[in-house]
């Protein structure tokens, strides 16, 4: 088969309040793109073209119509839900596939998307399961106001009031807001078991460094009196925070940076020699990695790029990818991955806590009731960091 030229869209705000993440994810994209260009058994040649909508919502649609307006079907793109949400009907107007990259809240499916980052049930359910055992059931819930932050509050809500749990409190800010003291003052009065931090990009990151400091100046230990855990917070965000805030938080993902074998020590070490100035490798940069390559598969097997073909020829992919081996379900459209618990370092990396066995199905709408990690003694291949 001749070696097809493809234009395809890389659609990331490196600028912005969630810039820095999305960053990653343009880098990981980026990366995938050369390895497979400097490759010469693969049947396509990848020429990116970003644009960077800068983190503002209505940057959006005007960007992915201005791909279609060259040719470009083909788009690895967006970082928030809500971003995701705005451009989804202008692929299914115009037979275009989006390949998402990023941890979402679920419930949703669209045979225009190719979902390769986490699904609930990939970091909400096993987040969940950690904390009531090892904290209790009493959350105090915090997010950005959209739809990641409401979603997720409200999975947390309903998955603690089926264990007799409950949320003290759920507060939500707009997207970028640094003011955390009142906040702050409602936690310290609520008393809760854990904070669940839903927030994104630079609120969250003030949100951190705001709550250490409060409770370093009142004698209180947070990381034990008050841990805060997220499903968003990864080794770029770390660095974010800084020295004060960063250390001893609690992240669910499917990929950290410090994940033993010689598949990810190759992807870190190539991401790190190709982007010598950051952002570091994240689990967003890791799913538009696996993205990438999963496109450049699904071509070489359909022989096309055309979109119905490759859609097809993407059901049952199977990629080896940094965290482990990553499947598409030919129904969802979701990535099967790994779920993991990591508790951040000073150094700015994770430990990992709980590690499930191997890949999980997703399951977007949580219909099921299966838990993710099983009983410490049935549990194969887990490592345990006490």
């Amino acid at each position: 088969m001749t070696r097809l030229d493809l234009q395809i869209g890389l659609l990331f705000s490196t600028t912005g309040a969630y810039g820095r993440v999305a960053h990653t994810q343009l880098n990981g994209a980026q990366l995938a793109c050369d390895e497979i260009n400097a490759d010469p058994s693969a049947a396509v040649t990848f020429h990116p073209v970003h644009i960077d909508p800068e983190s503002d919502l209505h940057k959006y649609a005007p960007a992915v119509q201005s791909m279609f307006d060259r040719g470009i079907r083909h788009i690895c793109g967006c970082y928030t839900s809500s971003s995701r949400k705005e451009v989804i009907p202008l692929f299914e107007k115009h037979d275009a596939l989006l390949w998402y990259p990023t941890h979402y809240e679920g419930f949703e499916s669209s045979t225009n998307v190719i979902y390769t980052g986490a699904a609930p049930n990939h970091h909400m359910s096993p987040l969940i399961d950690f904390l009531c055992a090892r904290f209790g059931r009493r959350a105090y819930c915090i997010g950005s106001n959209y739809i990641w932050g409401w979603e997720s509050n409200r999975v947390m809500r309903e998955e603690l009031q089926r264990r007799r749990g409950e949320v003290v409190a759920e507060r939500y800010l707009p997207v970028g807001e640094t003011d955390m003291a009142a906040i702050i003052e409602e936690i310290l009065e609520t008393k809760p078991d854990f904070v669940f931090n839903a927030l994104i990009g630079e609120s969250s990151y003030a949100f951190f460094r705001a709550f250490r400091e409060t409770c370093e100046a009142r004698g209180i230990e947070q990381t034990t009196r008050f841990p805060i855990a997220s499903c968003n917070l990864s080794e770029p965000e770390l660095r974010a925070i800084g020295p004060v805030g960063a250390d001893g938080q609690i992240s669910s993902s499917v990929y950290f940076s410090s994940l033993a074998g010689e598949r990810n020590k190759r992807f870190v070490e190539a991401y790190g020699k190709a982007f010598p100035e950051g952002p570091v490798v994240s689990a967003e940069a890791e799913a538009a990695y696996v993205a990438i390559h999963m496109l450049a598969k699904s071509i070489a097997d359909a022989g096309t790029a055309s979109v119905g073909a490759v859609l097809e020829a993407a059901a049952g992919q199977v990629f080896d990818a940094p965290q482990g081996r990553v499947t598409i379900d030919p129904e969802t459209y979701h990535a099967a991955l790994t779920p993991r618990i990591g508790l951040s370092r000073a150094d700015f990396e994770f430990d990992i806590l709980l590690e499930a066995p191997e890949p999980i199905a997703a399951d977007p709408y949580l219909v099921s009731s299966t838990t993710t990690f099983e009983p410490a003694e049935r549990r194969r291949n887990v490592r345990v960091v006490q």
